[in-house]
């Protein structure tokens, strides 16, 4: 019997051949990495497309109210299939583990990015390749919009944090001047 983790790297796989296979990879990826987020950061939202007593054309329609206007017809049919499959609860591992399997067929590291505002193609590219520097990786920047950072980035690579965020300025200025006194 497989584990718990080969199921959700074999969730993974699937998906990724389904959105190689529609030539839709990168736009799809991307889209369920940022859904997963969603899904990670809202618990209420994971238990109600889990829950068994809600009927599934009613977990379909809150899917399509969420992102149907602003994904791809593939990105919510692979959703709509792993809602089906009784695989709500674990979306956010299977969709991190998209974009590991996605990294790997790319030979890259993901390097999960919070920004409270969208990042230009060039902005993107330039933090992909700041990231690659700073980690000796060959790095794929995945970005999740998060208006709890107020501004700046933070951005993970593995274990590796880099905290850019206006935030944490702030703190190593209060702790500077904490110091001085």
């Amino acid at each position: 019997m497989p584990t718990q983790d080969a199921v959700i790297r074999g969730y993974a796989q699937a998906l990724f051949a389904v959105a190689q296979a529609e030539e839709e990879l990168g736009q799809v990826e991307d889209e369920l990495f940022v859904f997963g987020k969603l899904v990670e950061a809202r618990p209420d939202l994971r238990e109600a497309l889990a829950d068994p007593k809600l009927p599934p054309d009613r977990k379909k329609a809150l899917l399509e109210e969420l992102i149907g206007k602003k994904a791809s017809g593939h990105t919510v049919s692979l959703l709509g299939f792993l809602i089906d499959q009784g695989r709500a609860k674990e979306l956010p591992k299977i969709l991190d583990a998209l974009a590991d399997v996605a990294a790997e067929q790319r030979r890259k590291q993901v390097a999960e990015v919070r920004t409270a505002v969208r990042l230009t193609a060039e902005q993107r590219k330039r933090l992909q390749a700041a990231l690659s520097e700073a980690t000796g990786k060959d790095v794929e920047v995945k970005v999740v919009v998060d208006p709890a950072v107020i501004g700046g980035v933070v951005a993970r690579v593995g274990d590796q944090v880099f905290d850019g965020t206006i935030r944490r300025k702030l703190e190593m200025a209060r702790e500077q001047l904490a110091r001085a006194r």
